[in-house]
Formats: C-alpha cells, sequence, structure tokens
C-alpha cells in the first residue's frame, strides 16, 4: 500500500468509510507552516481593505476591518503616525503584502490589483493637478511672480508700486477719542451775561471752546439732569478770557447743561475730544490736546502766576492722571504715560510741553 492511501478497518461500508474522514477546520490551518497559510485565501477581501486604506486609512478603519484592533487604536491615536502610516499600510495593500488577523492573503487580490493600482495612481495625479491650479488662481503677494504681458518688455524695469503713507498719527488718534469718548456734531453759542447752554445729545465728554469780553467774574461749570454740580468747573477767571476745556472726565455725573457766568459778551463752542489738535511745544492759557507716543517724560514749564495744571487722560476708569498741580511759576518734569491720551492744561500764563 503506497504513503498516500488509507487502510480502513474491516468490515465498514465504503460510504460509512469516507465519513470517518475528518474534515479540515480553521484550527488546523493556524497549525500549519507559514507558507500553507498564505495559500489559503482569506474571508477579507483586497477591494474593500484597499478603498479603506486608501480613503479612511487616516481613521485606521482597514486595520480594524481586517481584525488587527491592537496596530489599529494605535494608528488611530498616534493620527496614522503623522500621515505616515497611512501611506505605508496603503502601500501594503496595493502590493500584496497586508495580510488579515490569521496571516491569510486577502481574497482576490490577483483579480482586482491592477485595477486598483491604476485607480490610485489617477486618483493621486488629479488631486497633483487640481492642487497645482488652485495654486495658480491664487493671486500672490511677490511682485515677481507677475508675468509681463505678452507685448511687455520682460527685460525693462518693473516701476514698483507707490508706498501709500501711514496715517497721520492725529487721525489714529482721533480714532481712539471716538471710541473712547464718542462723538457728536459741534455746536456753537454766544450770549452776553448769565445763561444755560444745553449739551449735544450723546455728549458725555468732550472739549469747550469759550471767549469772554467782560471785565468781572467768567464761569463756566457743568450740571447734571436735576441741575446739580457735576463737580467739573471749566472755567473761572476774572475779565477776558479764551482759551479751551475739557468736561466728561472724572464727574461726579452726566453732564447734560452748562451754566454761564458772565458779564460781558461770550461764546462757546462744544466738540468731540477728537477735536482737540495734537500736543503743541508751547502755548499761553487753557488748551487741551491729543497724544500718541510712548511712554516717557514730560518736561513743562508755567511763567503764569495763577494755577498751573496738567493731567493726562487715557480713557481708563479711575484714571485721574494729574501730572502738574501748582501755583505760579514752575519747571519740572514727570512721568507721562504711553498713548493715546487726551492732554488737557489749565494755566494763567505762557507755558512749554516737551514729551522726551
Amino acid at each position: 500500500m503506497s504513503d498516500n492511501q488509507h487502510s480502513t478497518p474491516a468490515g465498514i461500508p465504503n460510504d460509512q468509510r469516507e465519513q470517518s474522514i475528518p474534515p479540515t477546520y480553521p484550527a488546523a490551518q493556524e497549525n500549519a507552516p507559514v507558507g500553507a497559510v498564505n495559500a489559503i485565501a482569506s474571508d477579507k477581501s483586497f477591494v474593500v481593505t484597499w478603498l479603506f486604506a486608501w480613503l479612511l486609512g487616516f481613521f485606521a478603519v482597514d486595520r480594524f476591518y481586517l481584525g488587527k484592533v491592537g496596530t489599529g487604536l494605535l494608528k488611530l491615536f498616534t493620527l496614522s503616525g503623522f500621515g505616515i502610516w497611512w501611506l505605508v499600510d496603503l502601500i501594503l495593500v496595493l502590493a500584496g503584502a497586508q495580510r488579515d488577523k490569521q496571516g491569510r492573503k486577502l481574497a482576490g487580490y490577483d483579480a482586482n490589483k491592477k485595477i486598483a493600482w491604476i485607480i490610485t495612481a489617477a486618483g493621486i495625479v488629479l488631486s497633483m493637478i487640481i492642487s497645482g491650479v488652485t495654486n495658480a488662481a491664487s493671486p500672490s503677494d511677490s511682485p515677481a511672480a507677475v508675468a509681463p504681458l505678452e507685448n511687455e518688455d520682460a527685460s525693462a524695469p518693473v516701476e514698483e508700486a507707490p508706498v501709500e503713507e501711514p496715517p497721520a498719527e492725529v487721525a489714529t488718534v482721533q480714532s481712539w477719542a471716538d471710541d473712547s469718548f464718542g462723538t457728536f456734531a459741534p455746536v456753537t453759542q454766544t450770549g452776553t451775561g448769565d445763561n444755560l447752554v444745553t449739551l449735544p445729545a450723546g455728549a458725555t465728554a468732550g472739549i469747550v471752546t469759550a471767549t469772554h469780553d467782560g471785565g468781572s467774574n467768567f464761569a463756566i461749570s457743568v450740571l447734571d439732569a436735576s441741575n446739580a454740580s457735576t463737580g467739573q468747573l471749566l472755567v473761572n477767571t476774572i475779565g477776558r478770557y479764551a482759551g479751551t476745556s475739557a468736561f466728561g472726565f472724572n464727574s461726579l455725573g452726566d453732564g447734560v447743561t452748562l451754566e454761564i457766568s458772565a458779564d460781558g459778551k461770550w461764546s462757546v463752542t462744544i466738540a468731540p475730544v477728537s477735536a482737540a489738535p495734537a500736543l503743541l511745544a508751547s502755548g499761553a492759557g487753557d488748551r487741551v490736546f491729543l497724544y500718541e507716543g510712548p511712554a516717557g517724560k514730560l518736561a513743562a514749564t508755567h511763567a503764569g502766576s495763577s494755577n498751573f495744571a496738567v493731567t493726562e487722560q487715557t480713557g481708563e476708569d479711575f484714571s485721574f492722571g494729574l501730572l502738574i498741580n501748582e501755583i505760579g511759576a514752575y519747571s519740572g518734569t514727570v512721568p507721562l504715560s504711553s498713548g493715546p491720551s487726551v492732554i488737557v492744561v489749565n494755566a494763567d500764563g505762557q507755558w512749554t510741553l516737551k514729551a522726551e
């Protein structure tokens, strides 16, 4: 009897002898040599694995499909190995080197590998073309990227676009002043003797430019809606006056009315804070300025005989910003906060201000 023939017990019918031969089970496949296992087709589809690896490989769907849960979780939590693992698995599938959990060759690889390679290559080429078209259509910031016109000499020097001038310093400070203290249409009113002037609607802060040609007391104070003082005495002098003061800073209430005390003719112009000019190096009397500059020093002098006060308003709450408050002549240097800010000067004589 040859090695390929099997002996059977005597007396057993031939049909029963065939049924007594045990079938081959997967357990036997697992104990088989590696070459024998690779020869056995897997129940996992090559086409499905390829599509998962290509389209959903970043989420490790291909490895979960093949039953490789451990490496699938690792691939998922490392963001597909930062993209590298996705490419490696796709190449393994296309090359036929990817196996299922039992190490079996994926079903349908030989019949579909060529079409899978063609579709994958076409998809990569198409994505490269779309990316190139998108980049070409987007405007370039570099002047060298602009091709010369058909009738234009490419060797001719290219005229540089004019450099736009930066916004003026005052314009920047004015925008800040409008945002911080509000804006409204300026109004002017004139009169003689005592009177009341209603502030424009929305004028919670602003500047007041006033003149007086009388010989006695001239005062301007700010009242609230109940005609009570807000603690703001803008002007208080004797005789003729011409100057600019500010209201709405650190007041005890919202101003609604200006109370004018005068014995002669007067004029009052109420304007937003943004209407104030940039800081001047010298001047006389009451003035309001806008400042935009770094923090530093403010060197000041005063040649008058009455009160000399300088404040800086930055728009911050509870920031009184009192820099100088002296009587008579003054010469000194005080710290100055960085702008943008409002500089208010109260003086009766000549003064100088130098930001350092």
